[in-house]
């Protein structure tokens, strides 16, 4: 597809990145064009993947998950990276796994109830998958900054 995203598009994905909820005819209106076009426009920014859909953000404190951990996991082989993403999906701790360069073959970040959670979460599935060397934990005191990339 050859469709460039124009200074429309980005101001159409800026103001639903800071309200997801907010209503295309309020935004259309903001903007001085028809709702149709609002719609149109994120239909097409859906298709090309520049939106990946919209998602309900839960404050996991607010529901008992107290510990935020960040785990970098050593493998043994790089083949076995596969593998290992294939059995990490399952472990539902684990919201953000990237495979990266430097120290570690990937970056986990994990979501516990305390501290016991975590070290179960730890002990007995993560570091049981076949190919898992050994982990490096570190435990996030507060979240700082949490924010979409800025289109500009």
């Amino acid at each position: 597809m050859n469709y460039e995203i124009d200074k429309l598009d980005k101001q159409i994905l800026t103001m639903l990145m800071q309200d997801v909820t907010r209503p295309y005819t309020d935004i259309a209106k903001e903007l001085s064009v028809s709702g149709g076009t609002i719609h149109v426009r994120m239909k097409k920014l859906n298709e090309l993947g520049v939106v990946k859909g919209s998602q309900l953000l839960v404050n996991p404190t607010a529901v008992g998950y107290d510990i935020c951990a960040f785990i970098g996991v050593f493998l043994e082989k790089g083949s076995e990276y596969k593998e290992a993403v294939a059995q990490m999906r399952q472990i539902p701790e684990i919201v953000e796994l990237h495979y990266t360069t430097g120290s570690y073959s990937m970056f986990a970040k994990i979501i516990c109830r305390d501290t016991q959670h975590l070290r179960e979460t730890l002990n007995e599935k993560m570091q049981t998958i076949p190919g898992v060397q050994r982990t490096e934990t570190f435990i996030s005191l507060e979240e700082s900054i949490n924010r979409q990339v800025a289109i500009i």
